[in-house]
Parts: C-alpha cells; sequence; structure tokens
C-alpha cells in the first residue's frame, strides 16, 4: 500500500516555494546597524553636497530601482539634460532617481556597492535621525583631520544650532555640482602634529551642469532637495520626506538582501588606517559602456568564485641521460705543403730614347715701329761763372788834412751793363796775341 506524503513535508515544500517571495519581509527583521556600522556605510557619500546626499538617502529605500535604473541609464546613454529627465519621468522613476540621471557616476557606484545602499535604505526608513546623526559625526571628523574645507568646487558652512555644531555643504557655484572623490581611510584622521595635511585629500571631477534642474518646475528639481539638520529629516520638495505618492513598482525583483562584512571595511572599531599626506586617492572611473546588465546571473558587486585549478600534473620522472660517447681521435693535420718558388721578375725593359724636340720656328719679323718723336734739342751749355774780383787792398786813410772850402762832389760814374762779362787776364792775352 502505498503512503501518502506526511504533513510536515508537505509544509516544507510549502514553504521553499514561498521564501524568495517573503524574502524582502524576512529581511526587513533584520536588525538594524549600528552607529559605527552606519558611519562605515556612510563613510564614501558623507562628504558629498546636501542636496546630493538627500537624493541618495531616499533612493536607498528601493534597491531594486537603483538596478533597473543603472541598466536603464546604458541603455539610453545618448541622452543628456532636459532629455534625460524627461525620459526617465516618463519611465515612471521615483523623483530621486530622476534628479540622480544627471549623475551617472553616483548610480553605477549605488549599484555597485548594491548591498551596502539597501541598508543604508532600511536605516533611512527606520529612523531618520540616526542617518542625520551619522552624517554629522563623519563630517565633524574630516573637518577635524583638515580634510573638509571650503574650496572653488564647494562651499563649508559652520553653525551652532541647538547647542550642536552643523557642518552643511553646498556648491560654490549654484549652476554647477561637483562630486567630491575621496579615499575614507584617510579623510576622516587626523595626522599626527609632525605630519602636513594634503589639500589634495579631497578631489573633485568634471562639473555637472544643473541649471536644467533649477529653473524646472517639476517637484524632483534640484532646489526641492536638502536637510533639516535641526530635525535631523530629510526634505523633498520643500517638505519632510515621508515616502513617494506613487511609487515605482519593479517590473522583476529579483535582488535580495545579503549581509553587509563589516569586519573587513574601512573603520571597523574606529580604526581608518591613515595614509601619509602625500597619498593619492585612486581616482574613480565610470564602468564601460558595454558593461553586461545587472541581472540575476549578473548581480552587482559580485564575482563568480574563482574556477578551481587543475590538479597539478606529477612531472614525468626524468630520464637517464644518456652516456656521452667519446670523442674521436682527431686525425692529424696533414702536413703544410711547402710554398712554391717564387718566378723572377721580368727585366725592366729600357725606357725608349725620347724623340728629339723639333726646332722652333723663329719668330716672324717685328714690323718697324712708327717714327718716335723728334729728339728735342739740346739745352745750351751754361756759361761758367766769372771768378770774382778780388777785393782791392783797403788803402790807409790820409791824415786828415785842415778843412778846405768843400770841392764839389764828382758825378758818379755809371755802372757797367750787367750783360758786358768782364773779360778775363787770358782772353785778353789772346786778343793782344791776335
Amino acid at each position: 500500500m502505498r503512503s501518502t506524503p506526511s504533513f510536515t513535508a508537505v509544509l516544507l515544500a510549502i514553504v521553499l516555494v514561498l521564501l524568495p517571495d517573503f524574502s524582502p519581509f524576512l529581511s526587513a527583521q533584520a536588525p538594524l546597524p549600528t552607529a559605527a556600522q552606519l558611519d562605515q556605510l556612510l563613510a564614501p557619500v558623507a562628504l558629498y553636497p546636501d542636496s546630493l546626499l538627500s537624493q541618495i538617502t531616499t533612493a536607498s529605500t528601493n534597491p531594486q530601482e537603483i538596478l533597473d535604473v543603472s541598466n536603464w541609464l546604458q541603455q539610453n546613454s545618448g541622452l543628456t539634460g532636459t532629455q534625460l529627465t524627461d525620459a526617465a519621468q516618463q519611465a515612471g522613476f521615483d523623483p530621486a532617481f530622476i534628479a540622480l540621471v544627471n549623475f551617472p557616476r553616483v548610480l553605477d557606484m549605488m549599484a555597485e556597492h548594491i548591498d551596502d545602499y539597501a541598508t543604508i535604505g532600511e536605516a533611512f526608513s527606520a529612523d531618520q535621525s540616526s542617518v542625520a546623526a551619522s552624517i554629522q559625526r563623519l563630517r565633524a571628523q574630516a573637518y577635524a583631520a583638515g580634510a573638509l574645507r571650503s574650496n572653488p568646487e564647494q562651499q563649508v558652512v559652520v553653525q551652532e544650532q541647538a547647542g550642536q555644531t552643523i557642518y552643511v555643504v553646498q556648491p560654490a557655484n549654484p549652476q554647477v555640482v561637483y562630486v567630491p572623490q575621496y579615499n575614507p581611510t584617510v579623510v576622516y584622521v587626523q595626522p599626527s602634529t609632525s605630519a602636513v595635511v594634503a589639500t589634495s585629500l579631497i578631489s573633485f571631477g568634471a562639473g555637472i551642469a544643473i541649471g536644467a534642474l533649477i529653473a524646472s518646475n517639476q517637484p524632483w528639481g534640484w532646489g526641492g532637495w536638502g536637510w533639516n539638520w535641526g530635525s535631523r529629516r530629510a526634505y523633498y520638495n520643500h517638505t519632510v520626506w515621508v515616502g513617494w505618492g506613487n511609487p515605482y513598482r519593479p517590473p522583476n525583483v529579483w535582488y535580495r538582501p545579503r549581509p553587509v562584512p563589516y569586519n573587513s571595511r574601512p573603520g571597523y572599531g574606529g580604526n581608518w588606517h591613515y595614509r601619509p599626506p602625500n597619498y593619492r586617492p585612486p581616482y574613480q572611473q565610470r564602468p564601460p559602456a558595454h558593461r553586461p546588465p545587472y541581472s540575476p546571473s549578473n548581480p552587482p558587486g559580485h564575482r563568480p568564485p574563482p574556477k578551481p585549478r587543475p590538479t597539478p600534473q606529477p612531472k614525468p620522472t626524468p630520464q637517464p641521460r644518456p652516456t656521452p660517447q667519446p670523442k674521436p681521435t682527431p686525425q692529424p693535420k696533414p702536413s703544410p705543403q711547402p710554398r712554391p718558388t717564387p718566378q723572377p721578375r721580368p727585366t725592366p725593359q729600357p725606357k725608349p730614347t725620347p724623340q728629339p724636340r723639333p726646332t722652333p720656328q723663329p719668330k716672324p719679323t717685328p714690323q718697324p715701329k712708327p717714327q718716335p718723336k723728334p729728339t728735342p734739342q739740346p739745352k745750351p751749355t751754361p756759361q761758367p761763372k766769372p771768378t770774382p774780383q778780388p777785393r782791392p787792398t783797403p788803402q790807409p786813410k790820409p791824415t786828415p788834412q785842415p778843412k778846405s772850402t768843400p770841392q764839389p762832389k764828382p758825378k758818379p760814374q755809371p755802372k757797367p751793363s750787367p750783360k758786358a762779362t768782364p773779360q778775363t787776364t787770358t782772353q785778353r792775352q789772346r786778343q793782344v796775341s791776335a
């Protein structure tokens, strides 16, 4: 006789079939993260601008929608600006995601660490004040460490509200939002007194223009987001967020929450593992556009288990090396052949007698040159100068006679003509002899 299945077995089969559908409700009963665990989860985004941080925390309440919007962005990568937000609104996404489609890197980061943001969403839905307290606690640590300061990209305002210090982070330019990039293991630790805080612990990528979000009259516009730090609650559309009026319903819920491994995260037990001031955090690159879409078979942040390594085959026993053959006896080198006797050099032939040079032809008689100019008449021979006559011997002065009647002065003789040359004695003799 065939036995019927017992009641316990049937009940167990029903539970196994319905367990996937009830897993979200079962996970809701999990204990909420503690303050230290919230600090670990919020450390990567606690220094973001207030409005952007409000969008992230409200969007984390629906982790399946994070995965769906990340895949939708990959399929609509050609849309930008107003076209992108209009298409996201037509797709029926929640207001937080309509605003976040302008920040694709943020959505990719949330999808990559979906378990962390699912836990943040659970804590935010249960108690917004605990999330707000964790954000302010982390900002106070970053401000004390010197990493959180005003700069050309963002403005940090320190306020006092009800005896508490509040740190407000806003874009320096209301039209442009810069998403900070930093390493949580560096910015929240105050360096030693001998270290100098590096100003580049927080870097910024390209700014994202949000002018269309500010001018938009939609409730998800940028101006409607923020935090009321006095009441420690986030607001949306200028009112405190309590949920969405017409929430997005995922067509296929396949995400299953997984526990967060807190022990292996930075900041566990208050130890952030501070690095030297010259440390540069790696630049967070956006995943490539050809990333396969997230699905149950390709969950984000999950790496498939490594394939088992093949069992190494035992190495074959090395064969013994063959005995080397003896080298053959080298053959004696052949005797070198005697060099051939060099042939005598041929007697050099006498040089041929050089032919006499031909007698040079006489040069032709040169034509007589033209008659030279007439010879100039010789100049007359100059007559020799006459010998100068000797001066006459001066006669002694006569004895002066008594003065007599003065005689008339004789007329002076005419001087001889200068042309008449006085004849010398020789010439006179020649004349006499003649």
